[in-house]
């Protein structure tokens, strides 16, 4: 994965080459999203195309990509080494593009000094050849993109890039009552990072030859939404709980920036004294400290946000579920039970 990624992202300018391959070159990263696209594009194999009459032949009316295999349905046994087999598998190479260019944007954004256990890519080179690096990947992946040939996969990952600035603005532009708002704190999680994991999976099932509307793709998206939440909560709680060296970037990142996740938002409804905290996202000396200890002296604050990334984590499976049974839906109901019991 990460030689045939390296490959797609060269350039003949050697710096910006050199700074768009970092993370690739690396091997850093967990390549969860990838991992999860190849299990699901798997699962979907397994699934019949419902309720639709082909027209001419095809699906591609309904969002469906043009299914060119034997039979004219994917199933299991004709899924591997198909065309379509080919465009679901660089759909993942798309998405690990978006996500780090996101990733490289971000940390220009924040000013942290390192990612994924190395230094982060501005800190390598520049602010401007981070800002150009990242760009340049979201340009490489619009051209892989519109290589699937799916009109509508393009506009549903159009969405996710859109819903990725999002994140990144409200952020930066919260209210100091939204800083405070559970609701707000998991909106901004949907658009930073459930998204491109929900939008991803809705991909898979159209590249395999399903509706848009269909129950597949409809539980592939919602899969996604759920395992993208509970993903992020789970980083959240690593946030207060593992040492940099483990995480692969600063412990208490969040606060740092002064942004308040479930934990704390948590111990907030627990101690009153911390909202004034919150809504001036820790600026004053002290803060962070004092934020910390009541964080560590309560009794529920981190069992909740556990709570909230488990009850997550129980509704991808349920969404799973509505999936026929295969080795890789078996695959990613394990997947989901190792992204809320990780350490790291």
């Amino acid at each position: 994965f990460s030689d045939s990624i390296k490959e797609l992202v060269s350039t003949d300018q050697p710096i910006l080459s050199m700074a768009a391959k970092h993370f690739f070159e690396k091997r850093h990263g967990k390549r969860f999203r990838p991992t999860i696209i190849q299990l699901m594009s798997k699962a979907v194999a397994a699934c019949d195309p419902e309720g639709l009459e082909p027209v001419d032949g095809h699906w591609e009316f309904s969002g469906a990509s043009k299914v060119d295999v034997e039979g004219g349905v994917v199933t299991i046994k004709n899924h591997q080494g198909s065309d379509v087999w080919r465009k679901q598998g660089q759909l993942g190479q798309i998405v690990e593009m978006i996500h780090v260019a996101s990733l490289i944007h971000d940390d220009v954004l924040d000013e942290a000094d390192t990612r994924r256990g190395g230094e982060a890519v501005h800190k390598l080179y520049s602010n401007k050849v981070a800002v150009l690096a990242g760009d340049y990947l979201l340009a490489r992946a619009s051209v892989l993109l519109a290589r699937l040939e799916n009109t509508s996969v393009v506009q549903i990952m159009a969405t996710a890039l859109e819903s990725l600035v999002a994140g990144e603005i409200m952020q930066l532009k919260s209210s100091p009552e939204e800083l405070l708002q559970m609701e707000s704190y998991l909106r901004k999680s949907y658009y930073k990072t459930a998204s491109l994991i929900c939008y991803a999976c809705r991909s898979v099932a159209l590249l395999g030859g399903h509706a848009y509307g269909s129950t597949v793709a409809t539980a592939c998206e919602e899969f996604g939404f759920h395992m993208g939440l509970a993903f992020q909560i789970q980083d959240d709680i690593l946030d207060f709980t593992a040492a940099a060296n483990v995480l692969g970037k600063p412990a208490l990142a969040d606060m740092s920036l002064g942004l308040s996740t479930a934990p704390i938002l948590y111990a907030a409804q627990e101690f009153p004294h911390l909202q004034p905290l919150v809504k001036r996202r820790f600026k004053e000396k002290g803060d962070k400290q004092t934020a910390l200890e009541a964080l560590y002296k309560s009794d529920t604050a981190m069992d909740k946000a556990r709570g909230l990334a488990g009850f997550h984590a129980q509704r991808a499976i349920e969404a799973l579920l509505r999936l026929p049974q295969s080795e890789a839906r078996d695959a990613l109901l394990r997947l989901t039970y190792v992204v809320i019991t990780r350490k790291k």
